[in-house]
């Protein structure tokens, strides 16, 4: 089998790709796969040390300035003759696009020589570019099921999950004692990405303080940039702060309760992991779409969903303790998360793969 996929600019597009990728050498011992992405993004610096052949793109998203525009117009057409000779050459049996806006060239190129092509959506609002796309591939994979409303009657939505989220059955589980946490206390983990939020930071400093009584642990994690002045402060020893931790969604199983932004990929961890959750969706992101990802799982009473603008440390406070309490609400969160369906994401993403490949 040969495959071409596509996905860049963010991790959250990058890392679903790259899962997508290790299933499928998995299960197809010949195959042959070539990713496609940016020359100067996220992937170009991921992708390459992991022996996956790549072809780079110098390509840049479309914005609303006019002159920036008239500039990446070009490169974008530049960019889709690239792709019809690499294909002509490749001869790939199905072409995956996982988002960004370097899949777009990728894509058409596809649709134009009759190539069998998917692609996968990783928030429950989908970007633009896939939204574009969607006419005329063979599917769209989902990560949420209510996804599939957004886009046209004609085109036929998969839902699958996000294949990031099965990493965490990948990763050696992170033992709290290796943190100089306790073994036997109750943890709350507390996480706004790898570059953290300043302003969720700080509304959260209160929220610490109230925890210092308590007999639960903390462990909280600033994201690199904000450690040095948020570490300033000082809180008890049951309160631990640290810039980063690899790896992070090997420790979710150890956690009793985690609080954190609602990327899809977060998210997909988290489920897998089955770890109740508070989630406080960005509200800096594209089409409020961290909000819709955190509704979705709210919904279904899986997590529960608090706005950042209305975070109040007490109210929290109180929430936290009350759920770690074992009460109603988190018995129906456990109860909720252990329905979630034993199928990965991945081996459904490979299924709906194989069925496009396989069909007339």
């Amino acid at each position: 089998m040969k495959m071409i996929i596509s996905a860049g600019g963010t991790g959250g597009h990058i890392y679903p790709a790259l899962a997508i990728i290790k299933k499928m050498q998995k299960e197809e011992k010949n195959l042959e796969v070539l990713y496609i992405g940016t020359h100067n993004r996220m992937e170009n610096k991921i992708v390459p040390p992991l022996n996956i052949p790549y072809e780079a793109l110098k390509i840049y998203g479309l914005s609303k300035n006019i002159f920036r525009d008239c500039y990446n117009v070009p490169l974008l057409i530049k960019a889709y003759h690239k792709c019809l000779k690499i294909m002509e050459k490749f001869q790939p049996d199905i072409v995956v696009g996982v988002g960004g806006y370097v899949t777009m060239p990728v894509v058409m190129a596809a649709k134009k020589l009759n190539i069998k092509c998917v692609i996968h959506e990783q928030n429950s609002i989908p970007g633009k570019t896939n939204k574009f796309l969607s006419r005329g591939v063979n599917a769209v994979l989902t990560t949420f099921k209510e996804s599939a409303k957004y886009f046209s009657k004609d085109v036929k939505c998969i839902y699958t999950g996000n294949p990031a989220g099965d990493n965490v059955l990948n990763l050696k589980p992170i033992k709290k004692e290796s943190l100089g946490l306790s073994k036997d206390k109750k943890l709350v983990l507390i996480t706004s990405g790898s570059l953290g939020s300043s302003a969720l930071n700080e509304k959260l400093i209160q929220f610490l303080k109230l925890s210092a009584k308590e007999d639960y642990e903390v462990l909280f994690i600033t994201g690199n940039g904000n450690y040095a002045e948020f570490n300033q402060n000082k809180f008890s020893k049951n309160i631990k702060i640290i810039p980063y931790l690899d790896n992070l969604a090997a420790l979710f199983s150890a956690c009793d309760l985690v609080i954190s932004r609602a990327g899809a990929g977060t998210i997909s961890e988290l489920l897998v992991a089955k770890t109740p959750a508070i989630l406080i969706p960005s509200p800096n992101v594209a089409n409020n779409h961290q909000w819709y990802n955190a509704s979705e799982i709210a919904s279904s009473k899986k997590a529960l969903l608090l706005e950042e603008k209305t975070l109040d440390s007490q109210k929290l406070y109180e929430q936290v303790k009350s759920l770690l309490s074992n009460d109603a609400t988190y018995q129906e969160m456990k109860k909720n998360l252990a329905k979630e369906s034993k199928i990965l994401a991945s081996d459904k993403i490979y299924k709906a793969i194989k069925e496009i490949i396989n069909e007339a």
